[in-house]
């Protein structure tokens, strides 16, 4: 699929405040969340503090519109030297979806995470998110792990 030439995939800025907030509110509404004030100023912060350990955030600008986020942290692994990389959030808005947002942010983490020398990018997804389910199996590997949240 070609990806249209007026997309950008760049970091996330303190200018994109209201834009952030109604792409992250788009995606919260997807998974019928709601957060408090609170939650999403701590988030905002968060993303643009640029400290190590903290959360990174990208735009997927088309055309000089927002359109679409994607939200990632860098940690320590047991299992590597290197640091893995978390995909925790990831959305573009329905109108946008199928013209390659999503594969963009993706593969903007990826590049992100290879510059940074994480050894490897995981992220989850509901079983009902068949849509994006769709593009995680070309994109990614699926593996046999189920999670477990405290009781």
């Amino acid at each position: 699929m070609a990806r249209p030439d007026n997309l950008l995939i760049r970091p996330l800025t303190g200018a994109d405040e209201a834009d952030w907030r109604r792409l992250w509110r788009g995606y919260l509404d997807f998974y019928e969340t709601a957060l408090p004030e609170e939650v999403y100023a701590t988030t905002l912060a968060r993303l643009l503090s640029g400290d190590k350990g903290e959360y990174r955030g990208l735009i997927a600008d088309l055309g000089g519109k927002p359109v679409g986020l994607a939200h990632y942290l860098f940690h320590r692994s047991c299992w590597s030297v290197g640091d893995t990389c978390y995909l925790q959030d990831l959305f573009a808005e329905p109108s946008v979806r199928g013209l390659g947002i999503g594969r963009a942010l993706i593969e903007a983490v990826y590049a992100a995470a290879d510059s940074g020398g994480a050894a490897s990018v995981y992220w989850m997804t509901q079983d009902f998110n068949k849509v994006a389910r769709r593009l995680y199996d070309r994109i990614g590997v699926k593996t046999p792990f189920i999670e477990y949240n405290r009781a």
